[in-house]
């Protein structure tokens, strides 16, 4: 199925924050730079989680100086999936990329993944070399691994917060906690094409990761079983007439 041109649709950049004032600076002085390159109508929405750290200000000095950027606050720390949701709602472009907001993501990937969608529904991010912990390395290889033999997928990385996606996109990913983590597979699912993009994975500069391992790890395995519920349960049927 042809896919529409979008070389000059509005861009839609969503960052989730929780609690990192140091970051959301500089992340966005490479974030502006990447934007001029494309060369193409953009807006970037911050969705600060609850922060406490004065994230919440560093954001409006951004959104005070540049019409580009806007903000969305909740009122208590909510979540990955609750963040990436408030900015898919605030969102007005025909293309939404997302990316955390700790530096470890680079906007720099970002016209890689953009090619993509000439051919594909959405660009996932493969962080191929990543610059974490040996135990956090760990468990997210074991993770991937136990999540392609459950889910019968073959993506590498699905947790990846990097990605491209067309507005229609948006409709298969679900509303529930946790779901942040399985965006490829939700999207083939649901019919759309999907294609991994190798991206850089960068050593956080500043702040501590947000994420335990074991209860991470818990928790995303009863997700994950969800998830195979859903897809299990999937209504399939053709229409004759």
């Amino acid at each position: 199925m042809a896919r529409p041109d979008l070389s000059s649709a509005v861009l839609s950049v969503v960052i989730p924050v929780h609690n990192e004032v140091e970051s959301v600076p500089v992340l966005w002085r490479e974030l502006r730079e990447v934007l001029v390159r494309l060369e193409r109508r953009a807006e970037v929405v911050f969705v600060d989680d609850g922060s406490t750290d004065g994230s919440d200000k560093a954001i409006r000095d951004i959104v005070t100086s540049d019409p580009r950027a806007r903000s969305v606050r909740l009122r208590t720390r909510s979540g990955l999936t609750a963040a990436f949701h408030a900015g898919y709602a605030a969102a007005t472009g025909d293309v939404i990329v997302t990316l955390d907001g700790d530096l470890q993501s680079d906007p720099r990937d970002i016209p890689a993944l953009l090619a993509e969608l000439s051919h594909a529904d959405a660009a996932i991010g493969w962080r191929r070399r990543r610059h974490d912990t040996m135990s956090k390395r760990l468990a997210s290889r074991i993770a991937n691994a136990v999540r392609r033999r459950v889910l019968g997928d073959s993506f590498r990385d699905s947790a990846c917060s990097l990605r491209a996606m067309r507005r229609p996109c948006l409709a298969a990913l679900p509303p529930y906690d946790g779901m942040h983590r399985f965006v490829p597979g939700l999207l083939t699912m649901n019919g759309f094409v999907v294609v991994e993009v190798p991206v850089t994975h960068r050593p956080r500069r500043h702040g501590r990761s947000k994420f335990g391992i074991v209860d991470r790890g818990v928790r995303a395995s009863i997700d994950m079983l969800v998830v195979r519920w859903m897809r299990a349960r999937r209504l399939r049927h053709e229409i004759e007439e």
